[in-house]
């Protein structure tokens, strides 16, 4: 496996990305008048925040977050929690956002909270699609897709609200 990285997105880009991402779920959701935005534990819930921004920006439904807390290496072994107990996604449309879909695994552990307490959609947005999907989960949102090898690796950095992606 290589050591060095590529970057593959800028800060700029990724901004831009999260930008149609936010019009994207709006115009598909316009008619809600509230929607949940669950982050997958880690990266996929600071990405989640930076969707927030950019949807408060351009839209006036009420948003209420919260994280998927799940075990990412062994999901089926331990209970998968919503971190906010104060909000209930019974009959909501509930937007999962994580940074990467690799094999599909993670997402599709991440819907079984939303499933049993009665989501009425649910819909999943990703910053990259690797397109190596094991699981049947398909990304409803997609920042960019690429096509990697199983040795390759996307590193999602996030510091100070600067986020970067790169292939290594």
């Amino acid at each position: 496996m290589k050591s060095d990285k590529t970057q593959i997105l800028s800060d700029k880009q990724v901004k831009q990305i999260l930008k149609r991402l936010a019009y994207q779920v709006y115009e598909n959701n316009f008619n809600e008048k509230e929607l949940v935005i669950a982050g997958i534990e880690g990266r996929g819930v600071k990405v989640a925040e930076l969707l927030c921004k950019e949807l408060t920006e351009i839209c006036k439904i009420k948003l209420s977050t919260t994280d998927i807390v799940l075990d990412k290496t062994n999901p089926a072994q331990k209970q998968i929690i919503l971190s906010n107990n104060k909000i209930s996604v019974k009959d909501k449309v509930v937007i999962v956002v994580d940074d990467v879909l690799n094999t599909g695994k993670t997402m599709l552990y991440s819907l079984i909270p939303l499933v049993n307490d009665k989501a009425r959609k649910i819909q999943t947005l990703v910053l990259v699609d690797r397109n190596h999907i094991s699981f049947p989960v398909k990304a409803n949102y997609v920042g960019t897709a690429l096509s990697t090898t199983l040795q390759e690796h996307i590193e999602v950095t996030i510091t100070k609200g600067k986020v970067d992606v790169y292939l290594s």
